[in-house]
């Protein structure tokens, strides 16, 4: 180890010399000696003088092959600091070729797309061009400078192109004719013969006859109008009924009007459940209707059947033993509304053959009939009970007509609404009673009067075309077509309550009929999508959604009695029952 260390401090010692040497004059250069590979580990003996060997590590070499000295652009560069060639900036790019490139990806781009070159077009030109294309098919070739190419060249339909000899829509537009002449009136002064700016064309035609197939034409069709007024005037269509029970009556001679008392609760009780839950799973299908069902009501205080009208024409009695009780036929057009009177006895239907119906519902059979010649969109019967013999009706002709059924005539019409009215709801004691209509308005009437002395329309509001009272009587539930809830108070002041906004399904263009539970601690709605939607009504959040229907879910129900118990209905024909 010594040994080492002293060869080291040597080799230095005699650098240094050799560097004096080396810087003075006249000393003698001692020539290079290439040592052995083991002599850094031997000890050098004194005198001894070592020098480095200076190597060439890039030799020039002869080469026969033209070496290209050229500057190459990285082709991903987007700045350069000095002026490069034209050969160096579109030189090919070198190196390996990736083998999985396509020829798409391995032509030069710029862009996403591809290679876009600037240029300049001016506005007007280029809509020349694209409304040339548009309207005839063809334009001008953007890729050919016209100020170097004589020729003209068109893309798309050049055969219409040359055709129209390349005119565009600016100038192929057919000339202006020229001015119509008008008969001379004569002088100002000659007041019998002065036509002045009345005067007619001379060319005008005072009697159009039309020629032998457009009077064909025109008499067929003057024959169907006529044939469909006659329709019209002809009396309505036949009840009939048809009974799907063996028996009418039971064996102590009650009718299925009768409220059961075996069903595990009391349907007589006026008192609502404690607390109502949420349904979970269907239980049944009624499934007798053909096409979509328009409308559902629940046997007045006690539930215990279930009226239902279809887009079919029907009218179909059900009972909560799963089984269809009568089937009533009677209209000649889709069923839009139906209504029980408060003892169930009697229920109304209002239908787009423009009649409303009274019909009685033990027997099925048809009372008396009314019309007014304009559809009827809703009808309710006035649910006090003196006044049993009074039922309103919302009209297509903007009108909210009030009928006796005692006389069959109209005694009292409410003419306000600049809309057909869709919607009538009974509040404040049955007092008053409020009305929707398309003209996105609420309207609030006192009965017999025919002023509304509430209307609510804000610009921000939309149709309401569905609308229910609370079972406390405290608010008033309206479906509005912007796919809100909105809660109206239904007492005095009948304002807008901001709070309670339920949000969350789709409904516009339905009128998706809404629903409380008994306790009223929840929302029910179907929507567009044929889903059910309950809401709690405190926090407005939105609790369950079931897939109830096919198609449109346009009316929920819940039983007055029942915690659990949900009714819908959907244009897929079908109603549902939930628990």
């Amino acid at each position: 180890m010594s040994a080492a260390i002293a060869s080291l401090a040597s080799y230095g010692s005699d650098s240094d010399s050799e560097n004096e040497s080396e810087s003075k004059p006249g000393t003698e250069k001692v020539a290079p000696v290439e040592p052995d590979a083991t002599t850094h580990l031997k000890p050098l003996q004194p005198g001894y003088k070592t020098s480095l060997a200076v190597l060439n590590s890039a030799p020039e070499v002869a080469v026969k092959e033209s070496v290209e000295t050229g500057i190459h652009l990285d082709p991903f560069l987007k700045e350069v600091t000095y002026n490069p060639t034209y050969e160096t900036m579109f030189a090919p790019e070198l190196g390996p070729q990736n083998p999985h490139r396509t020829q798409q990806m391995a032509a030069p781009r710029n862009m996403l797309s591809g290679y876009a070159e600037p240029a300049h077009v001016s506005d007007f030109m280029f809509e020349q061009q694209r409304r040339t294309f548009s309207s005839f098919g063809y334009a001008l070739d953007p890729s050919v400078d016209t100020h170097q190419v004589s020729s003209v060249s068109y893309i798309g339909a050049v055969d219409e192109a040359e055709k129209n000899k390349g005119m565009t829509v600016f100038e192929s537009g057919q000339k202006k004719s020229e001015k119509r002449k008008k008969v001379k009136g004569g002088d100002a002064g000659e007041i019998d013969g002065f036509l002045g700016p009345w005067a007619k064309y001379v060319d005008e035609k005072d009697v159009a006859k039309p020629t032998e197939e457009e009077k064909k034409e025109l008499d067929e069709i003057t024959a169907k109008r006529q044939k469909r007024g006659r329709n019209e005037e002809e009396a309505p269509s036949e009840e009939k009924t048809i009974l799907h029970v063996k028996d009418m009556y039971d064996y102590q001679g009650r009718s299925y009007l009768h409220v059961p008392q075996d069903v595990g609760i009391n349907l007589r009780s006026a008192d609502a459940p404690d607390k109502c839950y949420l349904p979970k799973k269907q239980i049944h299908v009624w499934s007798g209707h053909t096409m979509g069902v328009s409308a559902i009501r629940l046997f007045p205080s006690s539930g215990h059947l279930l009226l239902s009208s279809s887009m079919d024409c029907k009218i179909k009695v059900h009972n909560f033993t799963f089984k269809c009780v009568f089937l009533v036929l009677g209209h000649s057009k889709a069923v839009r509304d139906i209504c029980f009177n408060n003892s169930g006895t009697q229920f109304l239907s209002a239908a787009y053959d423009r009649y409303l119906k009274l019909w009685d519902s033990e027997t099925g059979q048809c009372i008396s009939r009314f019309t007014n010649r304009k559809v009827p969109y809703c009808v309710k019967f006035n649910p006090d009970e003196d006044k049993q013999n009074l039922f309103v009706a919302g009209m297509s002709d903007k009108k909210i007509v009030q009928w006796d059924i005692r006389t069959g005539e109209v005694v009292q019409e409410y003419d306000r609404h600049l809309g057909a009215v869709n919607t009538i709801t009974f509040v404040d004691e049955n007092r008053r009673f409020v009305s929707t209509s398309d003209d996105k308005s609420l309207r609030v009437w006192e009965w017999d009067i025919p002023v509304d002395f509430k209307y609510i329309a804000e610009p921000s509001m939309h149709s309401m075309p569905a609308v229910t009272l609370s079972p406390n009587g405290k608010w008033l539930a309206c479906q509005s077509m912007d796919n809100q809830i909105l809660i109206f108070g239904a007492q005095n002041r009948f304002r807008l309550n901001k709070k309670k906004i339920f949000k969350g399904h789709m409904v516009a263009g339905y009128a998706c009929q809404v629903d409380f539970s008994p306790d009223m601690s929840y929302v029910v709605s179907g929507d567009a999508d044929g889903k059910l939607n309950i809401w709690d009504w405190k926090t407005t959040k939105l609790y369950h959604r079931i897939k109830a229907h096919d198609k449109v879910c346009i009316s929920a129900l819940w039983h007055p009695h029942e915690t659990s118990k949900v009714i819908t209905c959907g244009w897929d024909g079908q109603i549902k029952l939930w628990d």
